[in-house]
């Protein structure tokens, strides 16, 4: 049995080398199988292009390895599609080399999918190195999506999972959007999956690159991805804007032509011209972020763009 194992990193040049020994310590002794390891290195402005090279250059196990480069940083979901589509092994498992996905987890992930599973996902429940406010921000982002979308996904997913090649097929030739949301499409394509629950160790060394802003980013990839019921938001104020200002022009009417005295035009027109643009904003908002990934596809640029490649038995 052919298995790939695609890690993804981003200057990661603290903790690589510990990393290469923690997985191949655990790939090796593994019965029936044959291991390659595919490093993608997402524009590493560090040296762990050079420590990639070097751990191929001094491969004594029974692992091959291959080595993509990106020619520029394209992001966490690029790196991923990109080792899919150099992999063409019965096992396909995706992971990150900052060693908060545990290697050790590798062989129980391989007996799943041998029990009749074709996709394993890895269910974070607790993350050491997370504080208070980013276990919040996931737990909002996760009601928010779920109560969007018309699919109920996993609330601790993470973006370490096992797919078997007819899922990794499908990746390659549908899904292709270059706002991308990995851990979620594999979730709706109704093949047999399974979970498994882990807790993710703080950092070996080095730091995070996930900020919030590319938590916020994701969080917004993933729910317009999955979900046209922002439209149908701005559809619900839209009407409800109406129904106020119709409201207000009957009772300046009635006042007009039946009240006692004039309607009183300056705190009507105030409050009419607040609530006005502040739904027009709201809904332009909206409908700019759907343009503005719509048009992304449109223009049907690369999801990455190859620097190099290099192969290693």
């Amino acid at each position: 049995m052919h298995v790939s194992i695609i890690v993804s990193l981003y200057n990661e040049e603290a903790v690589l080398n510990h990393f290469w020994e923690a997985l191949h310590t655990v790939i090796s002794p593994i019965k029936n199988i044959e291991p390659t390891v595919v490093f993608v290195n997402d524009g590493s402005t560090d040296k762990s292009q050079a420590i990639v090279q070097q751990i191929i250059d001094t491969n004594n196990t029974n692992i091959a390895i291959k080595a993509i480069a990106f020619s520029k940083n394209f992001g966490h979901e690029a790196a991923m599609i990109a080792g899919i589509d150099q992999s063409d092994d019965d096992i396909i498992i995706c992971m990150d080399s900052d060693m908060q996905h545990p290697p050790e987890l590798l062989p129980q992930m391989i007996e799943k999918y041998q029990a009749g599973n074709e996709i394993v996902l890895m269910n974070r429940k607790k993350r050491h190195d997370n504080g208070i406010i980013k276990n919040l921000f996931s737990k909002i982002f996760y009601k928010i999506i779920d109560n969007l979308s018309v699919y109920k996904f996993e609330k601790n997913a993470s973006d370490f999972f096992l797919i078997s090649k007819p899922v990794a097929n499908v990746l390659k030739t549908s899904f292709r959007e270059r706002n991308r949301f990995l851990r979620g499409y594999i979730q709706v394509l109704g093949f047999n999956i399974t979970t498994i629950d882990f807790e993710s160790p703080a950092r070996f060394a080095g730091k995070t690159n996930y900020n919030f802003k590319n938590l916020f980013k994701l969080g917004f990839t993933a729910i317009f991805a999955f979900s046209n019921k922002p439209l149908k938001i701005s559809l619900f104020f839209s009407f409800m804007f109406f129904v106020f200002s119709l409201i207000v022009i009957v009772y300046s009417l009635i006042v007009y032509f039946w009240g006692n005295r004039p309607p009183s035009g300056y705190t009507t027109l105030i409050v009419f011209q607040s609530v006005g643009f502040t739904v027009l904003s709201f809904i332009m908002s909206i409908l700019s972020i759907y343009f503005g990934r719509s048009l992304d596809e449109i223009r049907d640029r690369p999801i990455y763009i190859l620097k190099s490649k290099i192969e290693s038995r």
